[in-house]
């Protein structure tokens, strides 16, 4: 998560910065020369698409689906970050020991692999399929296997923590993003929610996403590129502050991960159509707090609602089925929470809050209804 100020950040190679809103603050971001352009997903991009790579360039007999874009039962969609057939030079592969441990190596002629066991070649795995097995010169086996996501967003480079492949699967299915989405991201930190939300949207799709440090937004070019082979046809990376600059495109679903979240609600509620999700992602119980009393007194929102995903891996051999030793607990929490109409305040909520919930001490936002005790009564 990213929050923090920068002082008129140029925007590095690759990058947009940000449009800025009419009432901005003076010194904010210019504006982009892609605030103007037409924002059907079909439009040119204002970053230059990737050339496939072999493995997304389709035989003579490929056909097209409903975005235009060819495919065959051969190669994988294209900028779906998949790669098929033998194992090539330059590729990333991932060598699974017997212990568990897990060792990227990116391949190259010649090169070796060195481990306490002795050396793996590179030359072994050059050209042999997927999942082949090569013993190091101990004799100690590796399983050769590509890299999926989950294993490339926990592993790649970062500044900012990453959104982690648990959280990130429960925002994509109950922040319904959906091929051909426009959703907008605040808070890219190092991309891996930006890898996800990607693959989700597709080429046909939009993902705005703003990073406020230029460091982060470097470091998230490089991850995604590097992961789909290329600048994503989708993707518009914006350097600057959401609230600020935010650009005029509607969108569909909005997902902030940010240290304020709350400070954000009126701007996109600007932008996202009725009807839309809003998620926050957030790590601490005053975070979550804060965020779900803010949208409550906005009024413009369902009742939020707020989850943690906690993972626990089991262990099964023979009569031995048992929970595993390690388990992935808390990183964060999940608010959600759909835009109403124009014009529509939210119903008040029928069940009354816990007694002292918004007592004396409390000094938040109110939602409607809830009235402000006089804290001059004894």
């Amino acid at each position: 998560m990213s929050n923090s100020p920068l002082s008129e950040p140029s925007p590095p190679s690759g990058l947009e910065a940000a449009p800025t809103r009419p009432d901005a603050a003076p010194g904010s971001a210019p504006l982009s020369s892609d605030q103007e352009a037409p924002t059907d997903p079909e439009s040119p991009s204002a970053l230059e698409p990737a050339a496939p790579g072999p493995e997304a360039g389709p035989p003579d007999s490929a056909s097209s689906d409903s975005s235009g874009l060819a495919f065959s039962d051969d190669a994988p969609a294209p900028y779906s970050g998949v790669r098929r057939g033998l194992l090539q030079a330059g590729e990333r592969v991932n060598l699974h020991g017997g212990n568990g441990r897990r060792h990227s190596i990116r391949l190259a002629p010649g090169q070796v692999f060195h481990t306490t066991k002795g050396g793996v070649p590179h030359d072994a795995l050059i050209g042999q399929p997927e999942g082949v097995v090569v013993a190091s010169a101990a004799g100690l086996p590796y399983i050769a296997l590509r890299p999926v996501l989950e294993e490339y967003t926990v592993s790649m480079p970062r500044g900012a923590t990453v959104v982690y492949p648990k959280d990130a699967s429960h925002i994509l299915m109950f922040a319904d993003i959906f091929p051909g989405a426009r959703v907008l991201e605040a808070g890219a930190g190092s991309g891996g929610l930006s890898l996800s939300l990607l693959r989700a949207v597709g080429p046909a799709g939009r993902l705005y996403s703003y990073e406020r440090r230029a460091d982060f937004a470097q470091t998230a070019c490089r991850n995604v590129e590097a992961f789909f082979g290329g600048p994503h046809p989708a993707w518009r990376l914006r350097l600057g502050d959401l609230v600020e600059s935010i650009g005029p495109e509607p969108v569909d679903r909005a997902v902030l991960d940010l240290l304020a979240p709350w400070e954000c609600v009126d701007a996109v509620h600007s932008r996202l159509v009725p009807g839309g999700f809003l998620c926050c992602y957030v790590a601490t119980t005053t975070q979550l707090g804060r965020t779900m009393e803010t949208l409550r007194a906005h009024g413009g929102w369902t009742e939020p609602t707020a989850v943690e995903v906690n993972v626990r891996a089991w262990q099964a051999e023979g009569l031995a089925i048992r929970p595993g030793h390690a388990g992935r607990g808390h990183t964060g929490f999940i608010i959600l929470a759909r835009r109403l109409a124009d014009g529509v305040q939210a119903p008040l909520k029928r069940r009354r809050p816990a007694p002292g919930a918004y007592g004396p001490d409390y000094d938040g936002p109110r939602p409607r209804g809830v009235e402000r005790p006089d804290a001059e009564t004894t």
